[in-house]
């Protein structure tokens, strides 16, 4: 156990004081066990926190040493992304201990109270994809998997390839779906198109594929064009509130949203699953693969994480419990049939993604501004840490719609998803 020396210097009782507040973090982190961290000040003064340092933690604005005896886990994420400080090793290893600093400060992430009713109009959910998704095509090849599926993988046994376990959810989805040549399959939020893709070309369907994010679209439909599928996918720059005045009823046998119900905002529940409804045929399949709050009561993540990633992440993203979204996916008419947590296998997905950003800094930083590099590695690394602890979930949810009396058309048993 040690504090540095030097850290009282001869600038002042101002200096003197902040300087003792992060001694006092220091050694109340120390007294609970130790943290494997070294906090580097302005001055060049280093505190360590009991254990062999693996993260330093760099403070560049002075400002920040007052603020970081009082920080959350939303403030000293904030405080990176603006450069006020910077981090020496794993950013995987770093968000733990500054959860560690929180703690220590009494700040915990437990949920709020209060959260902000958000309108999700077709041109502000319109805006909200185009800023997280329309980064660049280029930056999000660098470390998502060669197919550039932008949602939670599925491991077997935990030590797959990332490539092999986007192709394994991807396998996953449509064996749960049934999916059969010349099936009518929708994708509602497809992305770059891996899933419409993967579908036609080894299941036989004749997929849709929809999206507002236009970076996205357009290459979805080059892949399409690429891979001479043309005939038999469609990609459309297109809200999820106009699928019935597009195509009308009954026009898909089969129908999955991955990773897209996120962005739908809770008072909009009702409405995303009847659009599903209105053109999904009876007994036709929907598969709803999507993030979960862990709070009974739908609010966001304490501690301020959730205002940080929905001001620097995901705009007007709102998370529902699972009672909420298998509650307003019954009311639309659909038996749920299957519920599946993969809150494990996002955990594992999230440091593939952070571990490979990280591996190709420099031509990320050729791609994007610093601030935002610094985003998606504080994000990547900490929703990483997020899932681990349990802070949200994620559930696949598959229902078939029942329009008239009678069994559904699906086995009798769960066999049929993992031969």
């Amino acid at each position: 156990m040690w504090i540095a020396s030097g850290l009282v210097s001869e600038t002042g009782i101002a200096e003197r004081a902040v300087h003792s507040g992060v001694t006092r973090l220091a050694q109340s982190i120390i007294a609970a066990g130790g943290a494997s961290l070294e906090v580097v000040l302005p001055d060049g003064s280093r505190i360590g926190f009991g254990l062999p340092a693996r993260v330093k933690l760099v403070i560049r604005d002075p400002a920040m040493l007052a603020q970081l005896a009082d920080a959350t886990l939303a403030s000293l994420a904030e405080a990176y992304v603006q450069g006020r400080i910077e981090v020496q090793g794993d950013l995987l290893e770093a968000i733990p201990l500054a959860e560690q600093i929180a703690a220590a400060t009494g700040s915990s992430p437990a949920q709020r109270v209060a959260r902000l009713l958000l309108k999700h109009s077709s041109r502000q959910d319109r805006a909200a994809i185009g800023y997280h998704y329309d980064v660049s095509n280029d930056f999000y090849r660098l470390w998502l998997d060669e197919r550039m599926v932008y949602s939670c993988a599925y491991f077997k046994t935990g030590e797959e390839s990332i490539d092999e376990a986007q192709r394994a959810k991807l396998d996953h989805i449509c064996r749960k779906l049934q999916l059969s040549a010349g099936e009518r399959f929708l994708d509602v939020g497809c992305g770059w198109g891996g899933l419409v893709l993967h579908a036609a070309r080894h299941y036989g369907v004749r997929a849709v594929g929809i999206t507002l994010s236009h970076n996205q679209f357009e290459l979805a439909r080059e892949r399409v064009a690429a891979d001479k599928l043309a005939d038999r996918v469609e990609i459309l720059l297109l809200d999820y509130r106009g699928l019935k005045t597009r195509f009308g009823s009954d026009a898909f046998d089969k129908v999955a949203s991955v990773g897209m119900f996120e962005h739908v905002g809770l008072e909009h529940l009702r409405q995303y699953f009847a659009s599903i409804t209105g053109v999904l045929r009876d007994r036709g399949l929907f598969l709803n693969h999507g993030i979960t709050s862990s709070d009974l009561y739908s609010r966001p993540i304490g501690s301020g994480v959730g205002d940080f990633v929905n001001k620097y992440v995901f705009p007007h993203g709102e998370l529902p419990h699972l009672h909420v979204a298998t509650r307003e996916m019954a009311r639309a008419g659909f038996e749920i049939l299957d519920v599946e947590s993969l809150r494990a296998h996002y955990a594992k997905t999230l440091q593939h993604w952070s571990r490979r950003l990280d591996a190709h800094l420099e031509p990320a930083a050729r791609l994007v501004s610093d601030r935002t590099l610094r985003i998606w590695r504080a994000y990547l690394a900490g929703a990483a840490h997020g899932f681990a602890q349990g802070w949200m979930s994620i559930y696949q949810l598959l229902g078939s719609r029942q329009t008239r009396p009678g069994a559904s058309d699906t086995p009798l048993t769960r066999d049929y998803m993992y031969r």
